[in-house]
This record gives structure tokens, C-alpha cells and sequence, in this order.
């Protein structure tokens, strides 16, 4: 088994948002990885910059992060070109031992894999991914274990927490994802194994294809598509409740509620294990078909009454309207 460490650096319109390609609002410009086996030591290293094909000047902003000037694109690849010799870097072993070449993939943070499948598609290649796409949200993964689970902090931030020596520049490809492997050699191989996250750029098309996860504290469910956000509340599976602990049904002592926004809540009772709290977030595809990203969670007395507080502000909010 081998760990892929990716960082990507892209570009986007820099004549505004207006005069964007809609398939392609970011275009990669440069993609950095590092291999990790299991104990978490490099055992190989991707770097290459990309030549532009749609947007081919810097937006200001990409400007002032990355470190690219125009003399580094001048003998560039193209995408497919790069994207094709790093898969099969991807999947090549610098190893002798028996680890697999089938590559898990690490991030900081839920976007880059997202932008290389949408790059792929804009460029018509072929995904290598499995469905469903699950990696390691190293970001996230960080905040599980040194934080308070929900705050998301900076690579530098992270890097400093930890005392790592900054050796080399941000916001380089190849450095990001070598400060990324250096905060992993940090945490237990178990702590990354337990929380993976799940990708979104596909999601499931039909009832057999949806997706449900376990994790220590919670269950994760991702539905097929809908054509309205009215049509999957109305659907019994994604409104449906069951205890993340015992997987018994259980009952809803406040119904599915809105709070504004694209987030709806309620709250269920097990008999076992106490109260569970429900979140659903209806979210668009890229063809503006709606499909819900559920969450269950046991929770205290006290965060089961921040609930009920919650909803008894959303009936006073619209009364007085």
C-alpha cells in the first residue's frame, strides 16, 4: 500500500468570472506529489508544471500565491500529457517490499482532487478513480486529532503547531505536499486510516450506487440525485433515521427543519444510546441535480436542547415575518 500526497496549484480566469470556461474555472498549472509507504516515509517524489491551455495568462491572485513565472511554462506539457505520466507514477513502486501499487490518495483539505477530476473531464480523459472516491483529508485529519474536529487550520499554521522546521517556500506543488507527508509522519497510521473522507465530484446515479460510510462519532450517508431539494426531503431513505451505534431505527422527536441556508436538522431518540442528532446538506451537482450529504450523531442532553432552542427560533423567525 502506498500513500499519493497531492498538491496542485491552478489558475483561473484573470479577466473575471464573467468570461469563465464553466466546465473549467480552475485550470491546473502544476502538480506536486510524494509517495508514502505505510510507516509514512518517502519513497518517491512528482513534480511538473503544466502548460495553460485556457487560461493562458496568471490571474492576479494566482500571481501573488504561487511562485510560477511566465519562463517556467515556456517548454511545459499539457495536461494530458503530465496527467497521463503522473498516474503511472502513481501506480510504479520505488519500493521492494510486498506493498501494493494501488495508491491511496492524501490531501490538505477537499479541493484538489475534486479540480483534477474536473480537468480530466474537461479534457475528456478517462477517471482512474474508483467510485466512491474515498482519501485522506489530511486538514481535517489534523483537526481531529490536535483540535476541536470542526476548525480548519492552514498547512503553515499546522506546520508550526507541530514544529516542523519550513525548510522551503509554500505554495509549491512538490513543498505543500512534502509539508503535508511531514505532518502525517506525525500521526498514528491508525488515526488517518479511521477518518477518510469521500469525494463529491461523482456521486451516486441511482438507489444501489448510494453511499454509506461509519466513523467513530458519526454515520455518513450520500444519496442518488434529485431534481429538487424539495424532491430528496420528500424521499423516506434520506429523511430516514437510525442510531449510529446500534442501527435500530430511531425515533424523531423533532422532524427534519430548516435553519436557513442549504442545511436541514432534526433530532431522533434510540432507546440504547440516547439521542441522535441529523444534518442534511443539499448540495448541487455539476448539472444542478440536488443530492443529500447526511450525517447522524449520538449527542448530550445539552446539545439535544440547542437543537430543540434552534427550531423553536426558526418558528418564532417566520411567525413574525
Amino acid at each position: 500500500m502506498n500513500y499519493i500526497v497531492l498538491d496542485l496549484e491552478w489558475n483561473q480566469c484573470p479577466s473575471g468570472k464573467a468570461h469563465e470556461e464553466k466546465t473549467l474555472p480552475f485550470e491546473i498549472i502544476e502538480i506536486g506529489a510524494v509517495r508514502l509507504n505505510k510507516a509514512h516515509q518517502i519513497t518517491g517524489r512528482f513534480r511538473e508544471i503544466i502548460k495553460p491551455q485556457v487560461y493562458t495568462s496568471l490571474h492576479f491572485r494566482t500571481r501573488e500565491i504561487v511562485t510560477l513565472r511566465a519562463i517556467d511554462f515556456a517548454n511545459a506539457r499539457s495536461f494530458p500529457e503530465v496527467a497521463a505520466d503522473f498516474f503511472s507514477w502513481c501506480r510504479s513502486s520505488d519500493t521492494t517490499d510486498s506493498e501494493s501499487d494501488e495508491p491511496e490518495f492524501c490531501t490538505w483539505g477537499p479541493a484538489d482532487l475534486m479540480e483534477l477530476q474536473r480537468n480530466l473531464s474537461y479534457y475528456n480523459m478517462k477517471s482512474p478513480f474508483s467510485f466512491p472516491l474515498l482519501y485522506y483529508d489530511i486538514q481535517k485529519i489534523f483537526s481531529i486529532v490536535y483540535e476541536d474536529r470542526k476548525s480548519r487550520r492552514s498547512l503553515e499554521y499546522a506546520i508550526d503547531f507541530l514544529e516542523i522546521p519550513k525548510t522551503v517556500a509554500f505554495h509549491s506543488a512538490l513543498s505543500d505536499a512534502i509539508y503535508t507527508s511531514l505532518i502525517m509522519q506525525k500521526l498514528e497510521d491508525s488515526q488517518i486510516r479511521e477518518n477518510s473522507s469521500v469525494d463529491y465530484f461523482r456521486t451516486p446515479l441511482t438507489r444501489k450506487e448510494e453511499i454509506y460510510l461509519h466513523y467513530e462519532t458519526y454515520d455518513k450517508f450520500i444519496s442518488k440525485l434529485f431534481a429538487s431539494r424539495n424532491q430528496a426531503m420528500k424521499d423516506p431513505v434520506v429523511t430516514s433515521t437510525r442510531c449510529p451505534l446500534c442501527k435500530q431505527a430511531a425515533q424523531k422527536k423533532i422532524r427534519w427543519f430548516s435553519a436557513g441556508g442549504h442545511n436541514q436538522f432534526c433530532l431522533a431518540w434510540c432507546p440504547r444510546h440516547g439521542y441522535i442528532k441529523g444534518k442534511i446538506r443539499l448540495r448541487l451537482n455539476a448539472n444542478h441535480m440536488t443530492y443529500a450529504v447526511k450525517t447522524l450523531k449520538p449527542v448530550t442532553e445539552e446539545e439535544a436542547r440547542l437543537i430543540s432552542e434552534k427550531k423553536a427560533a426558526v418558528k418564532v423567525k417566520r411567525q413574525n415575518r
